[in-house]
């Protein structure tokens, strides 16, 4: 295992974008920092969970986290995680969000993010390894998003209550017993739900549930045993839940 690099000691490096490659050992945790440039965070083996005060964001294989400059988060590794993370100046990827985010990560884009770990932290800009580089930066801007995020309210009895369910996460979970725990009606409750989260509950608490599942599929814990424990009544409803918002089984992750 390669010795743990710290991003923060390369934000200073004269280049536009700059890689670095770490292996963490298992639920290793990075506490609360920031970035002064914007940070896409690849786990090319296992399953990164980044967290911020206005939600969280998993990225399983074949996806990616987008970190803007400046925001403070906190990562936990689920298992044993290779990272493949880039620092970016803000002009050198100026389309991307100004929010964190959840990007797909392509076959083109997997593989310059590990070939650009191995090339000298101040490669030739005039030479192929700028040209690598300038690809690189293209195809994270280029990147989709996908839904792999749960955004937290800012009341904080609100924001209690959802910390927990992802926590202990219960597909059996209803707006009447979230109305009733915070002692709202439940028009009030949605209104407020919809309000803080951007989303309705329902929408949040299948986002909640995916990620509380995606690092046991990493694992590779069988998704019956996933599906009933979340409080699905079947492997097959999880699994339509999953596919619709992943575009892909859960066995495929579990497989990666």
């Amino acid at each position: 295992m390669r010795d743990i690099v710290n991003p923060s000691e390369h934000e200073d490096t004269p280049r536009p974008i700059v890689a670095i490659g770490n292996d963490y050992p298992p639920e290793f945790e990075l506490a609360p920092h920031r970035h002064r440039r914007a940070q896409l965070l690849y786990a090319s083996h296992g399953v990164v969970s980044v967290s911020t005060s206005q939600g969280a964001w998993a990225a399983p294989p074949e996806r990616a986290v987008w970190i803007p400059p400046g925001v403070q988060h906190a990562v936990k590794m689920m298992g044993s995680v290779s990272t493949r993370s880039v620092l970016i100046d803000a002009e050198a990827c100026g389309e991307r969000s100004d929010c964190c985010e959840v990007l797909a990560v392509s076959p083109l884009l997997r593989r310059l993010l590990i070939e650009s770990v191995d090339l000298p932290k101040e490669y030739d800009l005039e030479g192929r390894d700028g040209l690598l580089m300038a690809l690189l930066a293209r195809e994270i801007a280029l990147a989709p998003t996908v839904p792999l995020a749960v955004p937290f309210p800012r009341s904080p009895a609100l924001a209690a209550k959802c910390h927990a369910f992802l926590a202990a996460p219960d597909a059996g979970a209803t707006i009447d017993d979230w109305a009733d725990a915070l002692g709202q009606g439940r028009r009030a409750f949605t209104r407020a739900f919809r309000r803080e989260t951007g989303m309705s509950f329902q929408a949040w608490r299948q986002r909640a549930m995916l990620l509380s599942a995606l690092p046991r599929l990493a694992e590779g814990e069988a998704v019956t045993t996933i599906a009933l424990d979340l409080g699905y009544d079947s492997p097959a409803a999880f699994t339509t839940m999953f596919k619709r918002l992943t575009g892909m089984a859960p066995s495929r992750y579990r497989s990666t």
